[in-house]
């Protein structure tokens, strides 16, 4: 039988993927907390691991590494499941089936492992995003509820979905999947990081004399996911029953539009914002290499490339501002069921952009 308990005494997280977005604030939030001893597995060791915690140097799409490192994860006693295999070709990426299959090998590998060596895990957190609704295959209707029937395209997220709900029944075990929309947070060279990609975007316009003109497309109502909200939704839902083998969108609470909130991006930066001067990112920006560098050596900054900071996330940032499209359809996910359900945290999303811009500033990876 399944058995469903609050942590009791110590409990130790894993974060797998620990140096993204989502999975270096779910190291730092649970790191924070008295009762949580954390591991966070990447193939890397993250620049900044707060003090205490274990880290694992592990390729979770290969099964053997995962299964020989058992003993340094037998303590586990909940994961949250943050990896995520993309391809060079992001967009693109998100319909091809060998992405599909990598993102759910690596499940796979890291739950063999630990369903053979950590007899403790109790609570899997899953983490899927807006694609589940088919935003990306067809405009879905507004705003995304958790309850309706699974959108029918290919997607990594059912297959790993489906291999926890055919394992969970036998398991003492239970899951919970998480849907942000837009995540905010502090990465570096992460596929899906906006706020390194707008940033540096401000950082080189503001170096070449420009003001920071809005480069993207027409308007359309949007939503943002502060990743330390989804740390806390991952804690809430590993320490409460209610959430056993249920899905939540973890949304900030308000709307996001983007020409809206620009001003005050650009104010964050000292800069004006100027005419909408629409500029493909993925294609221009990755050409300012050498005015990086003299931004990187004029404000003192780490030795961290454009292309090490941003990785490809020019690609994930055009398609957030809608480049090249003239009437972009809404993409709202409904936040009601998680609240219904007992979490009632809020974060303003134009505090939470400016507050992780000011985290990489302090970090030195962003120039003031």
């Amino acid at each position: 039988m399944n058995t469903f308990a609050a942590p009791r005494a110590r409990h130790t997280m894993l974060v797998a993927g620990a140096g993204g977005v989502v999975g270096a604030a779910a190291v730092e939030h649970f790191a924070a907390l008295p009762d949580w001893e954390v591991i966070a597995v990447s193939r890397r060791r993250p620049p900044e691991l707060p003090e205490g915690v274990t880290h694992v140097s592990l390729d979770l799409t290969d099964a053997a590494a995962c299964r020989a490192a058992g003993a340094a994860l037998s303590r586990v006693t909940h994961l949250m499941f943050a990896a995520l295999y993309e391809k060079p070709d992001l967009i693109a990426g998100w319909r091809d089936p060998e992405q599909m299959a990598v993102n759910l090998a690596m499940l796979r590998n890291l739950l063999d492992a630990l369903e053979a060596s950590a007899p403790g895990l109790r609570h899997v957190s899953l983490m899927q995003g807006t694609k589940a609704y088919g935003g990306h295959v067809t405009p879905a209707p507004v705003p995304a509820k958790e309850r309706w029937p699974r959108h029918d395209h290919e997607n990594f997220y059912w297959l790993q979905e489906d291999l926890l709900r055919e394992r969970q029944p036998r398991a003492a075990w239970v899951f919970t999947v998480l849907r942000p929309q837009i995540v905010f947070g502090y990465a570096v060279s992460s596929p899906m990081n906006i706020v390194a990609a707008i940033g540096a975007y401000a950082a080189v316009m503001r170096e070449l004399g420009r003001p920071l003109a809005w480069p993207g497309g027409g308007r359309y109502i949007n939503g943002g996911s502060d990743s330390r909200l989804i740390a806390q939704v991952a804690e809430w839902a590993a320490t409460h029953e209610i959430a056993a083998n249920e899905t939540y969108n973890v949304v900030n609470g308000d709307a996001l539009l983007w020409q809206d909130l620009w001003g005050s991006v650009a104010a964050h930066f000292g800069m004006s914002t100027g005419p909408d001067a629409p500029m493909n990112l993925t294609r221009e920006m990755p050409a300012h290499g050498d005015t990086w560098r003299r931004v990187v050596a004029r404000h003192g900054l780490r030795d961290v490339s454009l292309e090490g900071l941003v990785g490809s996330s020019w690609q994930f940032t055009d398609r957030a501002f809608a480049q090249g499209v003239a009437n972009p359809a809404d993409s709202v996910l409904s936040g009601i069921k998680l609240h219904q359900h007992g979490f009632h945290g809020v974060i303003d999303t134009e505090d939470c952009v400016l507050h992780w811009l000011g985290r990489m500033q302090a970090q030195r990876l962003l120039p003031r």
